[in-house]
């Protein structure tokens, strides 16, 4: 081998002799990709923005949908409440009742006695006693009998219905009783019927 051919083969293999070009670069690398704010914005933009008037329509169905809830539950509410009054309603005359039977039964008894009785004042004490009775199961219910009989007039709780002459009573208080009143509490149940007295004519 000449050493000529030795000189040859010694050049690197990537050096093209008598060109003078040297290897290509390596190609630049890959665009970067989209950042996600990037992404982001172009979905926003890209998301079409809400018809107002559609926009109206959603709120006036969600406030309406509210407003019947809201009667509904009104409506139930007053149902449900006229039911506990009705209820509580039955018991207090239940409890009246219960509390009045003892009167009733005195009272049978003595109506039953009065067929056979031959002592007229006895009969009038038993009558008296189941009055008493009754008078006393009210005052435990609370409610009272207005006096009348010798008190002055008062047009909130006596109803006048005659006047009498008399110089028994002054002119102007009560005669006479015709129809007991009652009150519970200080609500009045009945006015007393009265007869109120004024001066004789001279």
């Amino acid at each position: 081998m000449s050493e000529d051919s030795i000189h040859q083969s010694s050049k690197p293999a990537d050096v093209v002799e008598g060109n003078g070009v040297e290897p290509a670069a390596s190609a630049p690398a890959a665009t970067a990709e989209a950042t996600p704010a990037t992404e982001s914005k172009e979905a926003q933009e890209a998301t079409p923005e809400q018809d107002p008037l559609e926009a109206a329509r959603e709120e006036a169905a969600r406030l309406r949908d509210q407003l019947l809830r809201t009667a509904a539950d009104f409506d139930n509410f007053r149902k449900r409440s006229r039911r506990e009054m009705e209820d509580a309603e039955r018991r207090a005359r239940a409890d009246l009742l219960r509390d009045l039977l003892p009167v009733f039964d005195n009272l049978e008894r003595a109506v039953q006695h009065a067929e056979h009785a031959t002592d007229v004042k006895s009969l009038a004490e038993g009558v008296e006693m189941v009055l008493r009775l009754f008078l006393d199961t009210l005052g435990r219910l609370g409610i009272h009998r207005i006096e009348a009989l010798g008190q002055p007039f008062d047009p909130s709780i006596h109803d006048a219905v005659q006047q009498i002459e008399t110089s028994e009573h002054p002119p102007g208080t009560i005669a006479a009783e015709i129809q007991a009143g009652y009150r519970f509490g200080d609500h009045l149940i009945r006015p007393a019927m009265v007869a109120v007295a004024k001066p004789k004519a001279s």
